[in-house]
């Protein structure tokens, strides 16, 4: 049985798993979006064309999406320890998590400014709009729903990518299946930890889903 001390360790990781999904999603963002705005920009098809900025963009995108996030997550603790001080628990887990979220996160922006309308485009560029003012105004309000979609695919992903990281101490509720689960073989942790997890996903894509179609402008 689940004694009070078991429930509040499972609520303390359900937290930090939550902690580590939302900040390592929006530190991704933050540098994936410009990644994946120029990617689709400077693409033959794109209002600025530019091989050379293009293929080294693509270059580096393609290269950190093929590193399993395990092998990363291992890879990178020289640098998790000079920006948080420590290679374990839930803050240091966000570095990894935020280089793996980046290039993913980059690649489903240039797919989506991709699917907007070139007529809108060409419309906007015929009316003497700069490059700046159709980026803004243009891709990325017709691209809005596909974005959002985007954006709960990202949380989804960077969720169970938390949860890999408690096979190297990485804490949340990955930590705890880990520890107790597996090391200790208690397997009603782990199907609990599992059902959490499986929750969780489904209320933030739940939450995701919603926001896009609020915001659909196909309505």
């Amino acid at each position: 049985m689940l004694d009070s001390k078991i429930a509040i360790m499972l609520l303390e990781g359900t937290v930090d798993t939550l902690y580590m999904t939302l900040v390592s999603t929006l530190f991704g963002y933050v540098l994936g979006l410009p990644v994946g705005i120029t990617l689709a920009v400077t693409d033959k098809e794109g209002i600025r064309p530019n091989a050379l900025i293009y293929k080294i963009l693509d270059f580096i995108v393609n290269i950190l999406r093929s590193i399993p996030f395990l092998i990363l997550l291992i890879l990178v603790i020289p640098l998790t320890r000079l920006i948080v001080g420590r290679s374990y628990g839930s803050s240091a887990t966000i570095v990894p998590l935020v280089i793996a979220a980046a290039p993913f996160i980059a690649r489903m922006v240039e797919s989506s400014l991709k699917e907007v309308d070139p007529g809108v485009v060409e419309a906007a560029l015929s009316m003497g709009a700069g490059p700046g003012t159709i980026i803004r105004k243009v891709l990325l309000a017709e691209a809005r729903t596909s974005l959002l979609v985007g954006v709960t695919i990202a949380v989804g992903t960077i969720l169970g990518y938390s949860a890999m990281a408690g096979t190297v101490g990485g804490g949340g509720l990955g930590d705890i299946a880990i520890r107790y689960g597996y090391h200790r073989y208690q397997t009603d942790i782990m199907v609990i930890t599992i059902i959490i997890l499986v929750v969780l996903v489904q209320i933030l894509q739940g939450i995701g889903m919603m926001l896009s179609k609020r915001f659909d402008r196909r309505k």
